[in-house]
């Protein structure tokens, strides 16, 4: 009976200390890469799911709780893109990292449109992936803990960031995280004019090429969003960046 508490207690304890660790899923169907990138960042401290295809990534998904995601796009049958889609339909907010060998514009694009938080091209360094995971993870944090100023008027419209909600009249738009995420960086800089890697280092974490394509995007988006109240505009300030005129 003492042995049976005291093996009790350890597989608690075990439970406990993981529970209290950031919990990542991994899906990746190199078992080599996997292997190492796994036993790496349980080294430093993570608790990482690893699923050896996107089938199986989705099906762990919906079973457990993480804290972040880490994504294989290339993958037989159901490929990266597939689980992110799944995983942004049901949790908005938890960040996405995609590993890739492929380097095409299009891809990278196509990753961060459907709600990527960022893209990482193989062959990579353990230590890059750790900072992007740091990076990630405390900008979690700060969003979990922001449960004030998260209801803005813009012009003719209520801007309900929490619940990515942008409302006029009757009319209730469903926004993306990052679509929020930029709506809300003009509302806090409103009539300022905002570098474009300003915009791109406080959303995004970095200054980069594909990630300002990407903000384009956004903002066009952002524009059609806000045209039914004329008061509103949305200014390209040429060679420097943007500002939001209400």
């Amino acid at each position: 009976m003492k042995k049976e508490k005291e093996l009790l207690l350890q597989f608690l304890s075990k439970n406990n200390i993981n529970k209290m660790k950031p919990s990542i899923l991994y899906v990746e169907d190199d078992p080599t890469l996997s292997f190492v990138t796994k036993d790496n960042l349980e080294m430093h401290g993570y608790h990482v799911t690893h699923c050896e295809n996107g089938k199986i990534a989705i099906e762990t998904y919906d079973k457990g709780e993480f804290d972040l995601c880490i994504l294989d796009v290339m993958m037989p049958e159901v490929d990266g893109f597939q689980v992110a889609n799944h995983i942004r339909r049901k949790n908005s907010e938890i960040p996405i990292i995609f590993l890739t060998a492929k380097s095409l514009k299009d891809d990278k694009l196509h990753g961060l449109r459907i709600g990527a938080d960022d893209y990482i091209l193989k062959p990579f360094s353990i230590e890059e992936l750790q900072l992007k995971i740091e990076i990630f993870l405390k900008r979690s944090k700060v969003y979990a803990k922001e449960k004030t100023e998260s209801i803005f008027s813009i012009g003719a419209y209520s801007f309900d960031f929490l619940n990515l909600s942008l409302i006029i009249g009757n009319n209730v738009r469903t926004l993306t995280q990052k679509e929020a995420d930029v709506l809300k960086y003009f509302i806090l800089n409103k009539n300022l004019v905002i570098k474009r890697s300003a915009i791109l280092e406080s959303v995004w974490g970095e200054d980069d090429y594909f990630l300002g394509r990407s903000l384009d995007v956004f903002i066009s988006r952002l524009r059609k969003y806000l045209s039914e109240d004329p008061t509103i505009v949305l200014e390209n300030i040429h060679g420097v960046g943007f500002r939001l005129k209400a």
